[in-house]
């Protein structure tokens, strides 16, 4: 997955379906979630921050911008981190990053 977004903008937020190996959606009753993103060659968060769950069975979680996290231009990677009720962590998508692109605005 490639979410684009442009330089400075605070939405769309980006979302995400969370799911398991067979493909069903993750249970997040209870759970906690975080949003974490670097740029690409880098070894540290540019973002690590709660994010939103907007559907707890059907795994649907969000981050929504904040003020100069898309400050930028740039290619990063990007990652939902759940923190399960009994204490276990799980992040997403566990293969991978999703792909976050922040291309510059022209004026």
């Amino acid at each position: 997955m490639t979410f684009y977004i442009k330089e400075n903008d605070t939405t769309p937020s980006i979302r995400a379906t969370l799911q398991n190996g067979s493909g069903d959606a993750v249970d997040l009753v209870d759970a906690t979630v975080r949003f974490h993103m670097r740029a690409i060659g880098s070894t540290t968060a540019t973002i690590d921050a709660d994010a939103t769950v907007i559907n707890v069975g059907g795994g649907i979680v969000q981050y929504d911008w904040q003020v100069g996290d898309t400050a930028d231009v740039g290619s990063y990677q990007a990652e939902f981190e759940v923190s399960y009720s009994n204490g276990t962590v799980e992040t997403f998508p566990s293969s991978g990053y999703i792909r976050v692109e922040i291309t510059d605005d022209i004026a």
